[in-house]
């Protein structure tokens, strides 16, 4: 494989705080940070001026770094500015690549994806800020996008060199657009928000990319591989709990099980909860957590590594309704990402999280050329996790989910608070996950629990304990009913407010979603952590 090859012009001058060597790789890059007192420097003429002073990097163990070079669509790029913004849910990385041709584009991290955006001019037909609501639809430009997400962030610091002098003061309303050709766009108002004399917002559009498919050279050494620890203790009992992914924002103490909130960092006091009850049905994962398996998720096969693991109810319609719950699994791969494996009463699936958004169309949606139906609407929560996540878990978040279905193919739409996910997947059969992760049907409660009979009990317990157990999983079922049975309209008013959207929009729908078939969902977003923001 050829090295990308390094720009041709390079114009350097002293730092005029610490008279430290900073490097421009473009002529009409105007604004860099020096890499030895992190001063914000402007470049006028053949001087530099300091403007003001970026904050200390946060160490996320980014695999990218300033220097990294690639190659994306024939033309070969460098890494060589970056921009860590902040929000209420933690950070994500915006990294400023330039191409040998001279242009400029922006490579984000999406949940352990990458999204590559060019700047593009604001579009004239852009709606007022408070009608860019999440879930809500509209055209730009003859493009139809759906609004995924809006955020109230911050740029926490800067590094390298930028294409334009970096807001280091004051919120940022960051609005994410999906559109149904795969499209990212992103949207990015000054705090206040439009008005006569606020700046014009920053408008880009763009793909998702792999690492693999960009040929990056340059690397960090010490992000090499799949899973490397950094350590904290656990702020309720604690035991020392291995940091391993990373992008993790929240992470399950194994001893306790106190859900460890990870998104600001792990310095300092650590914002934690303990969770209630314990496992449902099945008495936790099937598949140990840490387990790989080779499996073909849509694409070519792979190694997943089971990191995380989480049990769903769906909230029911009526008190006296039985309480339907299911088992997800959180796979990486760090070529590609993150993936869904998901085992319900109905079937195994698998689902992997989409950069666009399909396009709804009653009770269908359409993507990629094929249309799906709609098998359910309705209100989950989550009652139990393990493991680590790469998005920030909120006691009792409520997540609004519908289901389509076209064939074996599955799509899934999710929302919770300000952010709408959505995941597509497909039908796995029980034998291809048994044999992908090296498990037997002899042992406990194996995966796919409506093909796998019950089997008599090999140590031949008495008919008491088998009573026993029986009552006991009665007793797990009446707790969890109890946790779930709620009316869903109550349920979005005290997630969302009783003024939101979501709720009015419940109201209408006859204070109820309606769900036309049960089994769970196909999951895949879990509402936290749809897009890179």
């Amino acid at each position: 494989m050829s090295e990308p090859v390094a720009p041709q012009r390079r114009w350097r001058a002293a730092c005029p705080n610490c008279g430290a060597p900073v490097e421009f790789a473009s002529a009409a890059s105007p604004v860099a940070v020096c890499s030895f007192c992190r001063s914000t420097l402007a470049r006028e003429g053949e001087a530099l001026r300091r403007i003001g002073v970026s904050a200390e990097l946060f160490d996320d163990h980014s695999p990218l770094q300033l220097g990294a070079a690639g190659r994306w669509q024939g033309e070969a790029f460098v890494v060589v500015g970056r921009l860590q913004l902040g929000y209420a849910q933690g950070r994500w990385n915006e990294w400023h690549v330039l191409f040998d041709n001279g242009r400029s584009a922006w490579l984000a991290e999406d949940n352990g994806r990458y999204v590559m955006s060019f700047a593009q001019e604001v579009p004239a037909d852009l709606p007022a800020l408070r009608e860019l609501l999440p879930g809500a639809v509209l055209a730009l430009q003859g493009r139809r996008w759906q609004v995924a997400s809006t955020v109230d962030a911050r740029i926490e610091a800067a590094q390298g060199e930028l294409p334009a002098e970096p807001r280091l003061q004051g919120e940022l309303r960051v609005v994410e657009l999906r559109s149904a050709d795969d499209a990212v766009g992103s949207l990015e108002f000054a705090a206040g928000g439009p008005g006569p004399d606020a700046p014009a917002p920053a408008w880009s559009i763009g793909r998702p990319v792999e690492l693999t498919e960009l040929a990056l050279t340059g690397l960090r050494e010490e992000s090499e591989g799949a899973l490397g620890a950094r350590g904290v203790e656990c702020p309720s009992c604690g035991t020392a709990l291995e940091i391993r992914l990373d992008s993790t924002r929240s992470i399950v103490c194994h001893q306790c099980h106190a859900v460890v909130d990870l998104s600001q960092g792990v310095g300092g006091d650590l914002a934690h909860y303990q969770q209630e009850g314990g496992f449902a049905e099945g008495g936790g994962p099937q598949i140990p957590l840490g387990a790989t398996g080779r499996l073909a998720l849509g694409g070519e096969a792979r190694d997943w590594q089971v990191v995380g693991y989480v049990e769903r109810c769906e909230e029911p319609e009526d008190a006296d309704d039985d309480v339907v719950f299911w088992r997800e699994y959180l796979l990486y791969a760090r070529e590609v990402g993150f993936a869904f494996l998901v085992d319900a009463d109905n079937g195994w699936s698998w689902m992997v999280p989409l950069a666009g958004a399909p396009e709804e169309r009653g009770h269908f949606a359409r993507w990629k050329g094929r249309d799906y139906e709609r098998l359910a609407r309705y209100s989950s929560r989550i009652t139990w996790v393990m493991g680590e996540f790469y998005w920030r878990l909120q006691r009792d978040e409520r997540i609004l989910v519908a289901d389509y279905a076209s064939g074996p193919r599955r799509l899934s739409r999710e929302q919770a608070g300000s952010e709408v996910t959505w995941s597509e997947g497909a039908e796995l059969s029980v034998s291809t996950v048994l044999e992908a992760f090296g498990l037997k049907t002899a042992t406990g409660l194996a995966p796919g629990r409506e093909t796998l009979p019950f089997k008599a009990d090999p140590h031949g317990r008495s008919l008491f304990v088998s009573i026993l157990v029986v009552l006991v999983g009665i007793v797990i079922v009446m707790v969890l009913l109890r946790a779930c049975s709620r009316d869903e309209c109550d349920t979005v008013r005290e997630t969302f407010g009783a003024s939101s959207v979501e709720y009015e929009q419940c109201r209408q729908r006859g204070s109820r979603y309606t769900s036309s078939t049960s089994g769970g969902s196909y999951g895949g977003g879990w509402g936290g952590g749809g897009g890179h923001k």
